[in-house]
């Protein structure tokens, strides 16, 4: 990877009321040829239990265009029973991604944190919240 410029959350776009494990994930991302069985470097299932996927150091492939200089966070779920585009994360989930987000701050302090809908192009209501709202206070200090 050249430099990180964003911290990229995304969700996996999976009902609310049915598992979509980080073997899911990676069995789904391995059937799209990914290098590395996942396109993201970070996945967050339910319990808030944090999954490695691809190494921060390889380039992701969850952000066309700007996966060289991005790393991928996804968070299981997207998505309510009837399949329709809602904040599904649990309590658990909300407090993995902010200590993730706080912690990858520090090792990539000017990397912006944004969700995927925020990039040019992008028509997905990924990741189902405004991050924006949520964590823009992390991009305190970083010129857009």
């Amino acid at each position: 990877m050249l430099s990180v410029e964003y911290l990229v959350l995304h969700c996996s776009a999976t009902r609310c009321n049915k598992d979509f494990t980080f073997e899911d994930l990676k069995r789904c991302h391995r059937a799209r040829n990914m290098a590395f069985d996942c396109g993201y470097h970070w996945y967050i299932t339910r319990d808030g239990k944090y999954h490695e996927g691809r190494p921060e150091w390889a380039a992701g492939a969850h952000v066309r265009h700007y996966n060289q200089h991005a790393i991928g966070i996804c968070y299981e779920g997207g998505l309510d029973e009837k399949g329709r585009t809602a904040d599904t994360r649990t309590e658990a989930q909300k407090t993995a991604i902010l200590f993730l987000l706080k912690d990858l701050k520090r090792d990539y302090p000017k990397a912006k944190v944004v969700g995927h809908r925020d990039f040019p192009g992008v028509t997905k209501e990924c990741p189902c919240l405004d991050v924006a709202s949520e964590y823009g206070f992390l991009n305190e200090g970083i010129d857009d």
